[in-house]
């Protein structure tokens, strides 16, 4: 769709058709929306940062191939562990400042900055990264009795609000049959992993759910070879491994008693 209606169409249309969604997924869970749950601090925070993560990496992912965007995303684990180093003062230690270096030396290849040593789109697929890490720690500090459900509709709004200030300089273009689908298809897909998402990060233990994320990547690679043919080149792929590795170790590391 990205082929032919302007970004912030595109997800404005995907987040007000994810929005009525979450809601009735809230609405048949039995949880009722209080407006006041919604204006919770860490509620607000997250869902602002959750909105930005999200419009930047679809921003990147309209610029790059589909498996080169996941994989980049796929150091959210890494950035996670980093902060919680640099700002939560957790203790890292030189072994998982290494994986974590190790980690980031996959970014760069799969990046790949050009010969002026910059990459828009690639780098600003890093910057989505880090604000994803940023959005799992905040969504930690969220009060238990804050329904998840309520936690992904603030996300669905903060993202459709965004999109809607994305549209200001951009003309709307007509939208088709094909256009409207596949955005209901995405939206669909969106409201599921929102409810999914928030309630794997806030119930489970974040060394068991987030190596979860890196079944993503095979997909990726399988759809943009089977959609668009694309096929990461060497270096994307050794970037891949690197990212793989080093999060599954680290992991490994975290589990250890």
């Amino acid at each position: 769709v990205s082929q032919s209606l302007p970004a912030g169409q595109l997800i404005f249309v995907r987040g007000v058709i994810a929005t009525g969604l979450v809601l009735l997924i809230v609405r048949a869970g039995g949880a009722s929306l209080q407006p006041d749950v919604l204006r919770h601090p860490w509620v607000l925070a997250r869902a602002v940062t959750d909105a930005a993560a999200t419009v930047s990496y679809l921003l990147s992912l309209f610029h790059l191939p589909i498996a080169n965007a996941t994989a980049i995303n796929m150091a959210t684990p890494l950035v996670i562990t980093l902060l919680a180093g640099v700002m939560l003062g957790e203790r890292v230690g030189p072994r998982r400042w290494l994986l974590i270096g190790t980690g980031f030396a996959g970014v760069l290849l799969v990046v790949q900055p050009g010969p002026d040593g910059f990459n828009a789109w690639g780098w600003l697929c890093v910057g989505s990264t880090v604000l994803n890490a940023v959005r799992d720690l905040i969504t930690r500090r969220i009060p238990p009795q804050v329904p998840s459900g309520t936690v992904a509709l603030a996300s669905a709004i903060a993202v459709t609000l965004l999109a809607s200030l994305l549209m200001l300089p951009e003309r709307w273009v007509p939208m088709q049959a094909t256009h409207w689908g596949l955005l209901a298809a995405a939206a669909t897909f969106l409201a599921m992993a929102y409810r999914l998402t928030v309630s794997a990060t806030r119930s489970g233990e974040l060394s068991v759910v987030a190596p979860f994320r890196y079944s993503a990547l095979l997909l990726a690679v399988v759809l943009g070879w089977a959609v668009w043919g694309d096929v990461p080149n060497a270096l994307a792929w050794a970037g891949i491994v690197l990212i793989l590795a080093a999060g599954v170790a680290l992991f490994r590391m975290t589990r250890r008693p």
